[in-house]
């Protein structure tokens, strides 16, 4: 470590007022600070102490999400080798998903980090540690086979328009990662749904398949005739309850695995990163609406609604969501009850948008949206009512 303090101290110079490089100073202080603490501290009282600021809090973050992008690795190689019929040996499985998934983790971080620099530069102010965290939950929630350009345009978006134009991080009030993962959604659906997506072929060769996800769950599920019941659609297809809770089966980079967000929102509750209000809502919302549809089903004689609630649970990307874009401390509410029902909605929301809605068969995505704008307003009703209890009868 002393051989980067010596360097950062050489540095400095050229990065500090009068510098040749002084508008790029945040771009410096970046750097310096993943490897070093902040040097500022407050001048004046009070003083809050605690060991966990804003930069370790995401890194944590990012250590919960690791896992999800070493599993989404795998499972890209994984599945292109099963459609080719390649080898399933590991090194080869992963080394094929490396060279999927790593150019759009590249590209994201790449084209974030730009767009954060410039409003740095131009505000004057330190780059914002949450992007490392937007930058990896991003790519995490894409189909393997968008092309690198879409992706640049979906965090430029995110960014840009979901965070920047408000002021950056602490500000904005939509889930940044999730709004540039919308923004490709409606502007280039063919991408991003349908089976059809998740297969290309290389022109060199017909019969490898660069990258492979087929038909989802939710797909099979959305697509599941009448007479026929969706568990046995599902089961027909090889989709188990233990395939689906680990996740190895076509989807999203990295949201497939239920076993891994399960693990990750525990990581993060523990260390008081999450909110278990939000997340145990979200599952109660899943799981109520999903009850109260199959006693619809019968009548209706609708598959979809008659699917076992906690299908919904396994399947896509809503384990995922929950744990780690519902809880996100920006855009999520504060208060104690506001978390309960914020989560309670979001699970509503998304059973109701798969159901009824089979154009977005995921709903996680819009849900936690819609929600992002009614958080300021379910912890002003709720400040509004514990205020209103403390003011004495006249």
């Amino acid at each position: 470590m002393k051989f980067f303090k010596r360097f950062f101290d050489a540095q400095r110079k050229h990065f500090s007022q009068g510098g040749r490089f002084a508008r790029l100073y945040p771009f410096f202080e970046s750097m310096e600070t993943i490897f070093f603490a902040p040097a500022d501290v407050t001048a004046g009282g009070p003083h809050v102490r605690d060991s966990l600021d804003v930069k370790r809090f995401m890194t944590l973050v990012i250590m919960a999400l690791v896992p999800h992008l070493v599993f989404g690795i795998y499972n890209a190689g994984y599945q292109s080798h099963l459609a080719s019929g390649l080898s399933l040996n590991f090194l080869p499985v992963f080394l094929k998903g490396v060279w999927i998934v790593l150019p759009l983790v590249i590209v994201t971080y790449a084209v974030g980090f730009f767009w954060e620099i410039v409003f740095a530069v131009v505000r004057r102010h330190h780059i914002s540690e949450g992007l490392f965290v937007t930058c990896m939950l991003f790519p995490l929630t894409l189909p393997p086979t968008l092309p690198l350009w879409q992706a640049a345009v979906g965090i430029s978006f995110g960014i840009v328009i979901g965070k920047e134009v408000f002021g950056g991080t602490g500000r904005n009030f939509l889930n940044p990662a999730l709004t540039g993962r919308a923004f490709i959604f409606f502007a280039y659906p063919a991408r991003m749904t349908g089976d059809a997506v998740w297969v290309v072929i290389s022109p060199a060769k017909a019969a490898a398949v660069d990258a492979f996800s087929g038909a989802t769950p939710l797909a099979i599920s959305a697509l599941a005739e009448k007479g026929v019941g969706v568990q046995a659609a599902l089961s027909q297809a090889g989709y188990s309850i233990s395939k689906l809770f680990v996740g190895l089966y076509p989807g999203s980079i990295g949201d497939t695995s239920t076993l891994l967000s399960l693990t990750g929102s525990v990581f993060l509750i523990l260390l008081g990163l999450a909110s278990y209000r939000i997340i145990l809502g979200g599952v109660l919302g899943i799981l109520s609406a999903g009850f109260v549809l199959n006693l619809f089903a019968t009548q209706a004689s609708l598959p979809w609604l008659a699917l076992n609630p906690f299908y919904h649970l396994l399947m896509g990307g809503s384990a995922f969501g929950l744990a780690y874009m519902a809880t996100d401390p920006v855009t999520a509410p504060d208060m104690p009850w506001s978390k309960w029902i914020y989560g309670f909605a979001i699970g509503v929301l998304t059973i109701l948008i798969r159901v009824f809605n089979p154009a977005f068969v995921e709903g996680i995505m819009l849900a936690i949206l819609f929600m992002n704008l009614f958080a300021p307003l379910l912890d002003h009703f709720e400040v509004k009512a514990v205020l209103s209890k403390r003011v004495p009868n006249v």
